[in-house]
Parts: structure tokens; C-alpha cells; sequence
């Protein structure tokens, strides 16, 4: 069974009524598994620390509890006659928890930064979880660090998480180390779907290369995704559009509208909105989606949604390191996408690191010819390979992305 003890917090009505909004509360084992205690009123006792340790060595006795929860445990602390009042019960608390094997959890309103001298509890923790939050702009994102873990290695770094029906959903923090094993790479180039594209880049892409695909609004970025993607499912290479821009509705028209089949089975979509973006979140369903279905391909639409979400370039450049590197172990070939903002010319691509774990950079852009307005194409960098650095003209028309 399972106790939990509120102190001088919230009441125990206020925290069943509360309870009953999330999924996994079940009325009927309250009482039985569940036990709840209120240990507020015992605040008013002559020794407040010796009533509360009285009682919880009662419900020990008598319930014999798994797991513990004390909520507020910090608030006892107001409770001490002095500060060695309070450390003697800390101690008699931790020889109870010890002796029993009893897992336990004391909640409390501390704050990352506190000093650990005023809390003496921390001490007393073989584990120290804080749960914090963050506004950037108008967003509001909630952070778990394991600042403490006695006995064991935990992850370093802050969390993402959600509350939700379901409870406290954690996205552990993606940040790959580099991987000094070796793995297979195949030989067997990778078709981009367009055969003058892929003359230009040397036959196509290494598998489990990442390309950057950027250019200016309008250019073909998606497009050159879609060829890319439903090319693979020709030859029977899965593969996976992880999209912040369009709704599934509009990609299936878009796909229609150049002769593909809105409901390829070939091509699974992973489509999110970036409001209130958790990269970490999406970043674990686009990968556990790759490998799930047995994707060969992945194509991210876009790369500027994702920057804004992380909030951090250094952190935006963590998360793309990590991906690029997925990607390679597992022989998934990636395209990312990047919205450029000037529209001729020269562009800057290596913001937040994006064209340096790129292995392959293909720029697009407009041209400007008399008072005409046409694309055209230029392959920047194909790593590990030859290819031809010219700039080449193209046109969006029905059969999708046609090199002149």
C-alpha cells in the first residue's frame, strides 16, 4: 500500500477533489491501497515533530506502506522548537525510512537556488528533484532537474514536462555525446527523387546523410521533401514528414495536386503545431515514429519553427547535433528545411551551427531576369563526395520540381 500524509498545505478533501481530474485515479483503491492521512492537526500539539512522528510510526505499524508521501514536508519545519529539534527529527525519520525499506517522497516549495545549510532535509535525500518553470515571451515551459542521485548516475541537465489528465509527462533532455562506435554505413546512394537533382549532387545523397535544404518563402522547400520522401516509397524505403508548417488537410492536397497518392503508405506523417512547441517532446515522437514504422527517410519541415521553440541556440544546436547523429547511426537519410530571409543573392546558413552537421547544403533562391522573377538551384556542399557547383534553373509545374 501506498500512504500520503498532507501537513499544513492543501486539506485532503482539495487534494482527492483534484485527484479525480486526472486518468490514472482509481476512487476504489482509496482505503485499501491508497491510504491518506492528515497530519495538519497535529501541528497544535505541545510538540508538534514528537505528535507527527508518534502517528507516522502508528501507520507504519499498522499499514506496513511501500511508499511514502509527505506533502508539505517543509512546512514541518515551522513546527521545530529550533533548528536541533528539527534535525533530530530528520534523523529519527531517515532511521524509520532506512530500517522498513519504505520508498519515500517529501514535497516541498524549495527553489533550485536554495541554500542547502537552511534546508537540512536535503541532506537527508538520497534524491533532490526540482520542478521549475520558465517564461519566454508570452510561453510558459516547466522544467525537471535531478540536482541529486545517491548511489547512481542520472541525467544531467533540465527536463521538459507536461501536467496533464494523463499526470506529470517527462521528455528526458536529447543531448548526444559523440559516438565513438562504429556502426555500418551503406555504399547504395540515396535518390532525391529528381534525377537532374541527383546528377548534381554526385547520384544522390549518402544514406544517413542530413541535408539542409534552405531558401526563401515560395522556393519549393516542401516540395523538394515530398520528392524526396515519396521517391523512397517507390522503392520501398518508409519514411517519415515531421512537419510544423502545413496540417495533414494541406499536405494531401499539395501531394494531389503533383500526382501522388494523399494516402501513401509509404509516407507517415508526424504533424505538430509549434505552439507551445516541447522540442524535446517532438523530437521523442518524430524518432520513436522513424523507428516504429522502419523509416529510411525522414524529412523536418522547418528547421526556423524549431529554433523558436527551443528558445536557445546553443540548446537549438544540442538538439540538431543529436538528431544528425540519430539519424546517421540508424541509416535514416534526413533533409531539414530552412527559410532564408533575403530572397537574391548570397545567403547566411550557418546560424546555430545548421550547415555544419549538414553533410549536404542545397540552396535555393530567386533570379531575377529582366522583369522576370525565376528559381534556381545551386548544390553548395556534398560532403565526402563530387559534385557540380553550378547554379541551374528550375521551375515548379505540375510533375512537382523540374530542373531546365
Amino acid at each position: 500500500p501506498v500512504l500520503y500524509c498532507s501537513t499544513v498545505s492543501e486539506p485532503l478533501d482539495k487534494v482527492l477533489r483534484y485527484g479525480q481530474s486526472l486518468g490514472f485515479f482509481d476512487p476504489a483503491v482509496i482505503g485499501t491501497s491508497v491510504l491518506f492521512e492528515d497530519l495538519g492537526a497535529l501541528s497544535s500539539a505541545a510538540d508538534p515533530l514528537g505528535a507527527v512522528m508518534a502517528r507516522l510510526d502508528t501507520l507504519l505499524r499498522e499499514h506496513r506502506p511501500a511508499l511514502m508521501v509527505i506533502d508539505s514536508f517543509k512546512a514541518l519545519r515551522t513546527f521545530a522548537a529550533d533548528p536541533a529539534d528539527y534535525r533530530r527529527f530528520l534523523h529519527d525519520l531517515g532511521g524509520r525510512v532506512s530500517a522498513r525499506a519504505l520508498s519515500t517522497f517529501l514535497l516541498g516549495e524549495y527553489t533550485p537556488g536554495e541554500d542547502p545549510g537552511s534546508a537540512p532535509e536535503f541532506a537527508l535525500a538520497d534524491t533532490i528533484i526540482f520542478l521549475t518553470f520558465e517564461r519566454h515571451g508570452y510561453r510558459t515551459t516547466r522544467y525537471l532537474e535531478v540536482t541529486k542521485m545517491r548511489g547512481g548516475a542520472s541525467l544531467a541537465g533540465r527536463h521538459a514536462y507536461r501536467i496533464s489528465e494523463a499526470g506529470l509527462e517527462a521528455y528526458p533532455r536529447i543531448a548526444d555525446p559523440l559516438d565513438g562506435s562504429t556502426y555500418e554505413q551503406g555504399d547504395q546512394r540515396v535518390s532525391t527523387g529528381i534525377p537532374a537533382l541527383d546528377a548534381l549532387l554526385g547520384d544522390g545523397y549518402w544514406p544517413g546523410a542530413a541535408t539542409l535544404v534552405a531558401g526563401p518563402t515560395g522556393s519549393g522547400k516542401t516540395l523538394l521533401g515530398l520528392h524526396f520522401l515519396h521517391r523512397g516509397a517507390e522503392l520501398g524505403e518508409p519514411g517519415v514528414l515531421a512537419t510544423l508548417q502545413e496540417s495533414p488537410a494541406q499536405l494531401a492536397r499539395m501531394a494531389t495536386g503533383f500526382g501522388w497518392p494523399a494516402d501513401d503508405r509509404g509516407v507517415h506523417i508526424h504533424c505538430r503545431s509549434p505552439v507551445a512547441l516541447l522540442v524535446d517532446e517532438w523530437l521523442h515522437g518524430v524518432l520513436d515514429l522513424a523507428q516504429g514504422t522502419g523509416a529510411r527517410r525522414l524529412v523536418v519541415d522547418s528547421l526556423g519553427d524549431l529554433l523558436l521553440a527551443a528558445g536557445d541556440e546553443q540548446r537549438f544546436g544540442e538538439y540538431l547535433y543529436s538528431l544528425t547523429q540519430r539519424c546517421a547511426r540508424l541509416q535514416i537519410s534526413l533533409l531539414m528545411t530552412h527559410e532564408t530571409t533575403g530572397l537574391f543573392g548570397h545567403q547566411t546558413l550557418s546560424e546555430a551551427g545548421i550547415s555544419h552537421v549538414s553533410d549536404n547544403v542545397v540552396l535555393l533562391q530567386y533570379v531575377s531576369v529582366g522583369d522576370q522573377l525565376r528559381r534556381a538551384i545551386i548544390v553548395l556542399k556534398t560532403r565526402a563526395s563530387h559534385h557540380e557547383l553550378v547554379r541551374r534553373e528550375y521551375a515548379i509545374t505540375a510533375d512537382g520540381f523540374v530542373l531546365s
